[in-house]
């Protein structure tokens, strides 16, 4: 599969997904109609031209996610427009109603829908793998963020925390694709509530390097998300000590706290 992340707005990404044998795609989240459309015409995947896009993949209703939908959809002539179930009538042009675990292609990749509420009810995550051997790529939205994860405006602790242990359960080797350009500050977070992992000390290191190229830092993997992301890691005794969590606390009252001081975090 070739995936194209599309800056968007302020810090959203967009992404053109391409299945290079039959050239067929999808955008996932439209956040803005100009710069996905120029993504689009300047993708050739091969000398014979540009990939046929088909699909507008919404990973939840909020408008720096579908807010260019509708442009993109009559500029392409696309026909359908993935979202949660829950979200019909927030996701403009939207056709297909999915539901936890629903599947479709897109040319030969295969895609699969998670359901993963917190930072909105109907948030979806769509995981994708092509058949040939080749690494599944998650398309979280703003669910989970490299080193972070979204904040909760309709869930709450717990539903964040069993949304967080689906993606977790994923491969190790699962190319992480979110929704924002926040990895730097998260990772400063992160290491704020856990200054002895040195697997954060060397993602920051990985990440100021890209940011001072003018390069994204997506996609992650799931694999350092493991060892980095203060979300993923709730049980550490060391961010529990940091925050004054007690050890006996279950981890999704852990996350609560997790995703409070991060919320007011200045550093």
């Amino acid at each position: 599969m070739r995936v194209v992340p599309i800056p968007c707005l302020a810090d959203n990404y967009a992404y053109l997904l391409v299945c290079p044998e039959t050239k067929e795609a999808a955008i996932v989240d439209a956040s803005e109609a100009g710069p996905v459309l120029r993504a689009v015409e300047e993708a050739e995947i091969d000398p014979r031209g540009r990939p046929h896009v088909t699909a507008i993949l919404a990973t939840h209703h909020h408008f720096d996610h579908v807010g260019g939908n509708e442009e993109v959809l009559r500029a392409l002539g696309i026909a359908r427009v993935y979202g949660s179930r829950h979200d019909e009538g927030r996701v403009p042009g939207q056709t297909e109603r999915l539901e936890d675990g629903d599947a479709f292609t897109i040319g030969k990749l295969h895609v699969r829908a998670i359901a993963v509420p917190g930072h909105t009810l109907g948030a979806l995550a769509y995981v994708v793998t092509s058949g040939g051997g080749e690494d599944p790529a998650v398309f979280t939205g703003d669910t989970l963020f490299l080193a972070g994860c979204g904040r909760l405006f309709e869930g709450d602790p717990p539903m964040m925390h069993r949304s967080l242990a689906k993606l977790a359960a994923l491969e190790a080797r699962t190319r992480v694709y979110c929704g924002h350009e926040y990895t730097e500050s998260n990772l400063r977070f992160a290491a704020h509530v856990e200054p002895s992992n040195q697997a954060i000390a060397e993602a920051r290191a990985r990440a100021a390097e890209a940011r001072k190229d003018g390069r994204s830092t997506v996609p992650g993997t799931l694999g350092t998300e493991l060892a980095t992301n203060p979300f993923l890691r709730a049980s550490s005794a060391e961010i529990r000590a940091t925050l004054g969590i007690a050890s006996t606390a279950p981890d999704e009252e852990a996350l609560g706290a997790i995703r409070k001081a991060k919320d007011t975090f200045r550093g």
